[in-house]
């Protein structure tokens, strides 16, 4: 007999929560020779609108499993807003082979109400690097995320290269490589380095942008202008430029310039210790810059090289060597055989500066970036929201930067409120979200069995499993280095540690990964040593399932919807932690690209729409 078993299926979200509900059973209890038989169905849609027969069997949602959040019938049926879930019962009655085929049948029909989901998009300008002309800016920040006093003669701590190349295109065996002598080759500066040297005070060339004398607003502004020369508009979301960060961990308490959980305070009374070799610790760098300039290899294929260098010692001369001073250095040019932009990083921390850091950022084109109270500019053209983004990078780490070295093979970044909503700038109640996967394996778990504080109240495990951070037996403490609560927090449960308060402009909480089998399935490393000094790797990191797996406070202030999981920095490199001797890291990043589902808009939203009948019986 025919039956209409799906006339009409409203999609009410596609995502993020219809991608978090996986492998959902439909538990068929049939009896032959004795044996109880569990057919698996998994289901992927959002229904308040589906027909069914009378018959039916109920889905056994206590074995579901929901990828970052705990697998409950009630959470399921919070995610679903269904109370119970149902399909047909004489399916499941059916001769095994043919209800077989019909299950798989509904399975990859009700896959369809996602499949946009399943085609991976870039969200970046530069997709994998691959552009030929070069987008590249840089940034230096004191221990709070602001500049404080610029450097003498270097200008606000901002700059850019950006370069377009024009080559005459030759039709050999070269394919479609930029290729001559590089005599033919042209290359546009959209910076002049009249532009990078702009300080506080200084007027820009246009009139759109104000010349504030702050040195804190003007590079935000500089920032801007920068972005607005460097702008690509190859679609209908515009791009700037990839983001060289660089920052200096001195803090001296004695001053007033940064706030304590976005609180002015002064004097600043604290039992932490921070390095500061006195006066003018906190001082912004010397930076130097190697313009973009064309190159040709030995098979004569054409393509750009530049640079960023300097140093926070104010006094050294770089021309006589680095010697005992501290150091920085980001430098690019093309794999020949690839394509990419192969960026290649260099840290050198010394007695005055012993923490320092070092990442090459993919920031958001606009808006609250990941530590920052103020809209920036980047290269992400769409936000990446959890569960459903991907990561793909090439690291090569060459030189590890001491034991001290917090080395991130990935840190992902974002703010929202303890109540759920986005950040706006108010930097008392703003919060900065990070979750940064440590490599160096001489970095140890802090978070242990009789170390608590430093570990998140509970883990999520691969099935989707809540385990409580005194389960001795079952929590993973050396998946952990450390979990720290924000400042503002008024829920927390004991015990608990407070972030710094001082590092950003606003409270911050941290969540410190370290490799473990936890992780792997994820595409993350399951090893201490894995993707390490020697063992360079193409990594292919399901980000957005493993950060929903992950702890983070807000969701548990009484009242507030979970905040949704949208990221607007992803960052690679490393934070040398005050480092007793002078230590130096050396890697390259290149392939580095965002995935996001090709139906998500720029600010991480997604597509709702209807489908119409699919099939009958």
């Amino acid at each position: 007999m025919l039956v209409s078993l799906i006339s009409s299926i409203q999609i009410t979200a596609l995502c993020p929560h219809l991608n978090q509900i996986k492998n959902t059973f439909c538990t068929v209890n049939q009896t032959k020779n004795h044996q109880k038989i569990q057919t698996p169905l998994p289901v992927s849609v959002k229904s308040n609108k589906t027909h069914f027969p009378k018959s039916f069997v109920r889905f056994d949602t206590s074995r579901a499993h929901v990828s970052g959040v705990n697998a409950s019938t009630e959470k399921i049926s919070r995610l679903m807003n269904l109370k119970e879930i149902h399909f047909p019962s004489h399916l499941c009655k059916m001769d095994s082979l043919l209800a077989s085929s019909l299950l798989l049948l509904i399975s990859l029909l009700s896959s369809a109400s996602f499949i946009t989901s399943d085609n991976y998009i870039s969200a970046i300008g530069d997709p994998a690097m691959m552009n030929p002309n070069i987008r590249i800016a840089f940034e230096a920040w004191n221990f709070c995320n602001e500049v404080g006093e610029e450097a003498p003669g270097m200008g606000s701590p901002r700059g850019a290269d950006c370069a377009n190349i024009y080559c005459p295109l030759s039709t050999d065996s070269l394919g479609g490589h930029l290729h001559d002598n590089g005599s033919k080759c042209k290359v546009h500066h959209m910076v002049k380095e009249s532009d990078n040297m702009l300080g506080a005070g200084d007027k820009f060339p246009v009139a759109d942008f104000t010349s504030y004398t702050d040195p804190d607003l003007y590079a935000v502004e500089k920032e801007l202008y920068l972005a607005s020369l460097c702008e690509v508009n190859d679609s209908a979301d515009q791009w700037h430029f990839w983001m060289i960060m660089l920052k200096n961990g001195n803090f001296d308490t004695r001053t007033a310039l940064c706030p304590e959980n976005g609180n002015r305070v002064s004097p600043i009374i604290t039992d932490r210790k921070f390095p500061c070799f006195g006066e003018g610790c906190m001082n912004q760098p010397l930076v130097y810059h190697n313009r973009s300039r064309a190159v040709s290899s030995g098979d004569q294929i054409v393509s750009l090289t530049g640079g960023f260098y300097g140093t926070y010692d104010l006094d050294a001369d770089l021309s006589k060597g680095v010697g005992s001073n501290s150091y920085f250095s980001a430098s690019w040019q093309k794999n020949s055989s690839t394509g990419s932009w192969v960026i290649s990083h260099r840290l050198t921390t010394s007695s005055k500066y012993p923490w320092l850091m070092l990442y090459l950022r993919s920031d958001a084109t606009k808006g609250f970036n990941g530590g920052y109270h103020y809209s920036g500019r980047g290269i992400m053209r769409k936000l990446p929201e959890s569960p459903n983004f991907k990561v793909k990078l090439t690291l090569d780490v060459k030189r590890g930067g001491g034991r001290n070295s917090q080395f991130y093979l990935l840190d992902i970044g974002s703010c929202w409120k303890n109540n759920g909503n986005p950040c706006d700038g108010d930097v008392l109640t703003d919060v900065t979200r990070y979750s940064e996967m440590i490599i160096n394996p001489e970095t140890t778990s802090w978070c242990r069995s009789n170390n608590l504080v430093s570990c998140p109240p509970y883990h999520i495990n691969r099935s989707g499993k809540k385990i409580h951070r005194n389960d001795t037996s079952w929590f993973p403490y050396s998946a952990y280095h450390l979990y720290c609560s924000p400042g503002n927090a008024k829920y927390l449960e004991e015990p608990f540690d407070i972030c710094d308060p001082y590092s950003n402009p606003q409270a911050q909480e941290l969540v410190q990964i370290l490799p473990h089998s936890e992780w792997a399935v994820h595409g993350y490393p399951a090893r201490k040593g894995d993707g390490w000094v020697g063992d360079s790797r193409n990594w292919e990191l399901d980000v957005g399932a493993l950060s929903s797996r992950l702890y983070f406070y807000q969701r548990y202030d009484p009242g507030t919807k979970p905040a949704k999981r949208v990221w607007s920095s992803i960052n690679v490199g490393t934070e040398i932690y005050v480092s007793p001797t002078g230590e130096t890291a050396e890697w390259t990043v290149s392939d580095f690209d965002v995935l996001v589902p090709e139906d998500v808009t720029r600010d991480g939203g997604c597509y709702s729409g209807s489908f119409p009948k699919i099939f009958t019986l």
